[in-house]
């Protein structure tokens, strides 16, 4: 399937992983890839949203935790969890915000675990490590080449990643758009024409 990404396809994917490693995640999520999504401003997915990264990654942050926090990161069930309690009126940052009133900034914090040494002299090689994608991530990917097959097109560009986040219908990102009012159907529409204007 990778052999049919375009460049920027294949720089969307690299650039979800720098995301989950710049906020300190271990997994990669929808939410990553809709930040690597984001990243070029002037790009299909920027334009037809309208959402900036900077503001997305902040709502990453608020809503799972991780860059400015060595707190509990959340996978996108987690997430989902945390959506359906507040949607009973369950506000997870206000409970952790008490929590941490209570009994100290970092109670909540689970200890890291011990960082691996390697090489002969037991250099550690920080970063290096992979970062798995997640489930419902592994999904939109096999979603991105089905929306390329239907589109009749035989190579994968970001606005298939796109359409294949959209197509799941879950996840961190999801929950993200439909918070900032973001159009579905709208996008979707906008990203079959921009990727059918690269081959017309």
């Amino acid at each position: 399937m990778f052999e049919r990404f375009t460049t920027e396809a294949r720089t969307v994917v690299t650039t979800a992983q720098q995301e989950a490693r710049r906020l300190h995640h271990d997994h990669i999520g929808t939410e990553h890839v809709l930040l690597a999504l984001l990243a070029d401003p002037a790009g299909p997915v920027a334009r037809s949203t309208g959402l900036e990264a900077e503001a997305v990654r902040a709502d990453v942050l608020q809503r799972i935790g991780g860059h400015n926090q060595d707190g509990p990161v959340l996978s996108d069930a987690d997430a989902e969890d945390a959506a359906a309690l507040k949607a009973i009126g369950i506000d997870l940052a206000a409970v952790r915000e008490a929590i941490e009133a209570n009994f100290g900034e970092g109670s909540l914090r689970l200890p890291r675990p011990a960082e691996k040494k390697r090489g002969l002299f037991g250099k550690i090689h920080a970063g290096s490590g992979h970062i798995p994608f997640t489930k419902r991530n592994k999904k939109v990917l096999e979603l991105s080449l089905r929306e390329a097959i239907r589109l009749r097109q035989k190579f994968i560009a970001p606005e298939h990643i796109m359409l294949g986040l959209l197509r799941e219908g879950q996840g961190l990102a999801m929950l993200i758009m439909a918070d900032r009012g973001i159009d579905v159907d709208r996008v979707r529409t906008d990203m079959e024409r921009s990727v059918s204007a690269t081959t017309g």
